[in-house]
């Protein structure tokens, strides 16, 4: 199974060619367009099931599924956490419960983390499923962190290992928080300016079937977004 997460940054229309070639089973799309849009217009595959949530038509959240899965939003989503959705995502074989993630910045600070905090301890009960999967932009990274500030990033991450929930891409590479060597964010698309920003955390179950993880080549994906794609694979 391969799920992707790609902040597109708007006009996903003009774009979603390049992400399906990919060949996602599950695509999580950050600053997305509705879906009047006719998102898939230039693609060969289009999906199976498409999922959008958003205030603005041309700027929301979109989640689309192949291999037949279906898409759910599970009655627990709570509005306040704007673009943190709980779904049910599945098909005859498996079901995955996934929150997917576009943090917004607070009216008072600019702590993007205060919202996926949050959020986890509201969703906590979902962490008991062994199919889980958190993913998205959380415009977040320990580099980050003020240290009196509760609900920083490298918080989150040991949060979220408390209930045994690992980030893919570190399980993967055995790199350290805050020490990323590829880059999911370069900043206003400058080569010089790259950060790590975009995750996916899985159970403990997911990350012992962890089979490879991609992020997107700045050369290609800073042609049309300043976030590249990460990509999670897992063996069936």
């Amino acid at each position: 199974m391969r799920i992707i997460t790609w902040n597109c940054n708007m006009a996903f229309r003009n774009k979603s060619e390049y992400i399906i070639s990919k060949k996602p089973d599950i695509l999580v799309i950050q600053e997305c367009e509705n879906l009047n849009k006719n998102l898939f217009q230039n693609c060969l595959q289009k999906p199976c099931r498409s999922f959008w949530y958003g205030t603005n038509i041309n700027k929301g959240i979109g989640i689309f599924t192949f291999s037949n899965y279906e898409i759910e939003l599970l009655k627990i989503h709570n509005p306040e956490f704007r673009f943190i959705l709980p779904l049910s995502v599945k098909n005859e074989e498996s079901e995955y419960i996934i929150l997917a993630v576009w943090t917004q910045k607070p009216k008072y600070h600019d702590c993007y983390t205060e919202q996926i905090w949050n959020a986890i301890h509201y969703y906590s009960e979902l962490f008991k499923n062994e199919n889980l999967i958190i993913i998205g932009d959380f415009n977040s990274n320990s580099i980050w962190d003020k240290p009196k500030r509760i609900y920083n990033h490298t918080n989150l991450v040991n949060k979220l290992l408390e209930y045994n929930i690992y980030s893919s891409y570190h399980a993967f590479y055995q790199e350290n928080q805050g020490k990323e060597t590829r880059a999911t964010l370069f900043m206003h698309r400058k080569k010089e300016r790259p950060y790590h920003i975009d995750y996916c955390f899985i159970s403990e179950k997911l990350k012992n079937k962890l089979k490879n993880v991609i992020v997107g080549e700045y050369e290609f994906w800073t042609k049309l977004s300043d976030h590249t794609p990460l990509i999670v694979d897992f063996k069936e």
